[in-house]
């Protein structure tokens, strides 16, 4: 087994070794914004443009969209691409690296179904 890989540690409570930890804490830091998941699920449908993914996400506001993807794109989750027209398009579409993400989506949404049952 590799050094990097999760694996649990058998003790009285099931724990993570700490290199695992330490991984899912680093990832958590760059998805931590509001939106960030969001972002992510409507650029895996389509590029887009950015007033295009402000309506689709019930017109948030301009200053939370546009940091929520410069930190998408500094993590290289996001492709930015300028376009020379007047005035400048700008589209956002989806890196692979975020679409290799998009497995871990379709994890938690099995665990929902699995685990998520209604309050009586």
């Amino acid at each position: 087994m590799e050094k990097n890989e999760c694996e649990p540690i058998k003790s009285e409570m099931s724990k993570f070794d700490i290199n695992c930890v330490e991984s899912i804490s680093e990832v958590l830091q760059f998805f931590s914004g509001k939106w960030t998941f969001l972002v992510i699920t409507e650029l895996l449908k389509e590029p887009q443009r950015f007033n295009q993914l402000r309506r689709n996400l019930g017109n948030l506001n301009t200053k939370g969209l546009t940091d929520t993807l410069r930190n998408l794109e500094e993590h290289q989750i996001i492709n930015r691409q300028v376009f020379p027209t007047v005035p400048v398009t700008v589209e956002y579409s989806i890196t692979e690296k975020g679409k290799a993400f998009s497995e871990v989506f379709l994890e938690i949404n099995r665990w929902k179904k699995e685990w998520d049952s209604p309050v009586q």
